[in-house]
This record gives C-alpha cells, sequence and structure tokens, in this order.
C-alpha cells in the first residue's frame, strides 16, 4: 500500500473533508486538501533534504496525508483522535504494526501543547504543519468580522520553509502586512507553535529560526 492509494481512497477522503467541514462550523481556518496538501509536500522536503530514505518518506507522507482527521471528533485531542482513527484505517488496509507505529506516533505528536517530536517523522509534520500560514487559509470573507487568528493568517502574503542541510537551519520566512495584523499578534497566538518547532528542529540536529519581513525574531 502506498502513499498514492492512501491519497486516492475515497473513504479517507471523505474524513478529511468531514473534519475540515465541522472545523468550518466552529469557525476555523482551512484544514482541508489544501493544507494538508501542502503539509505532505513540506514533510517530503525536510526528509529527502536531510537525506532519509524512501521508505521512511513515505511513512511520512502518509501521516501527514491523516494527520488532521481527528478532527471530525473533536478539535480538543483532535491528534490523539486521529491516531487512534489512523490505526484502525491502516490496520484494516494491511499495514504492518511497524509501519502502523510509525505513522500514529507522528500524528498523535504533531500539536502543541501535548506533542513531541519523537521520531524524524514526527519533527518533520511538526515542522511541516506549523509552518502553513497563509491567507487563503481564512474562510471569513468580511475583514471586519475577523479574530486573531483571521487576522494573523489574512496578514501573511508570503510565507516558505527552507531546510539549509550544511549550516543545519530550519528557516521559516514570513511576510506580513503590517496594515492587517502586527508581529506581535503573530506571537500572541504562534509562540507554543514555534516553540515547537525549536524542539523539532533541535531533534533533527537543526537550528529553528524565524524570519518575518526580512528580520530574524526566533
Amino acid at each position: 500500500m502506498t502513499f498514492e492509494e492512501i491519497r486516492n481512497n475515497e473513504n479517507i477522503k471523505d474524513y478529511i473533508r468531514e473534519a475540515d467541514h465541522y472545523l468550518g462550523a466552529l469557525g476555523y481556518t482551512e484544514h482541508g486538501f489544501a493544507h494538508v496538501g501542502i503539509v505532505v509536500k513540506r514533510t517530503e522536503m525536510i526528509l529527502r533534504t536531510l537525506g532519509f530514505d524512501e521508505k521512511t518518506i513515505e511513512l511520512a507522507k502518509i501521516a501527514a496525508y491523516l494527520h488532521d482527521i481527528g478532527n471530525i471528533v473533536n478539535r480538543k485531542g483532535h491528534s490523539q483522535s486521529g491516531a487512534t482513527m489512523a490505526f484502525r484505517i491502516l490496520d484494516n488496509l494491511g499495514f504492518s504494526a511497524i509501519e502502523i507505529s510509525a505513522i500514529i506516533c507522528a500524528i498523535g505528536n504533531h500539536d502543541e501543547g501535548d506533542g513531541l517530536p519523537v521520531s524524524p517523522l514526527a519533527a518533520a509534520l511538526i515542522l511541516a504543519d506549523k509552518s502553513d500560514v497563509r491567507r487563503s487559509r481564512v474562510r471569513n470573507d468580511d475583514i471586519n468580522d475577523f479574530d486573531i487568528h483571521d487576522r494573523v493568517n489574512y496578514s501573511v502574503t508570503d510565507t516558505d520553509l527552507l531546510i539549509n542541510k550544511e549550516e543545519r537551519e530550519v528557516e521559516l520566512r514570513l511576510s506580513i502586512d503590517h496594515n492587517i495584523s502586527s508581529v506581535m499578534d503573530y506571537f500572541s497566538i504562534f509562540m507554543q507553535r514555534m516553540e515547537l518547532c525549536q524542539k523539532a528542529a533541535n531533534s533533527l540536529d537543526m537550528r529553528f529560526k524565524l524570519v518575518i519581513n526580512g528580520q530574524q525574531l526566533f
């Protein structure tokens, strides 16, 4: 069973779609196919740049694709719910215990608060997930009705995650429109995420850098 087979599984697509629909009803930013697609690509990029083997990369891509399905249960504790759901899905599809363990460990540890970069898969997933800050994630069409999460995401006009293997650096580079949101707003809601990114980078023997509008802030 390959990542492409997982990506094309209609039942899994429904879980992702419905989880995103539930979060939309709660007013959260986009967590659907655009988000998981970016997270898959960045997870692969991180591990491939650092020289990990194809098997590890394949399992990491599956973890990245499935990482937010637990939101269909509840936003609170969604990483653990998602890991439990992924176990059942992958077990039924014939994945081995070793493969399932690697995937659900990464899913269960990807979120701030209770997640830790306990494996290279988990570390790459954390960095890929937490770096997805962008204007197109905002669902609200009325800028006058934005909450702080809407403002911060909408203010980000450009984002990139860079891996420098030689310098052992992971750099999250953002461009923010200060007319919409301030850097302080960003830190007020994302500080815990940046601290988790720092731990994730360190676990890969890397340093984490946050650069906003050309200035290093973390």
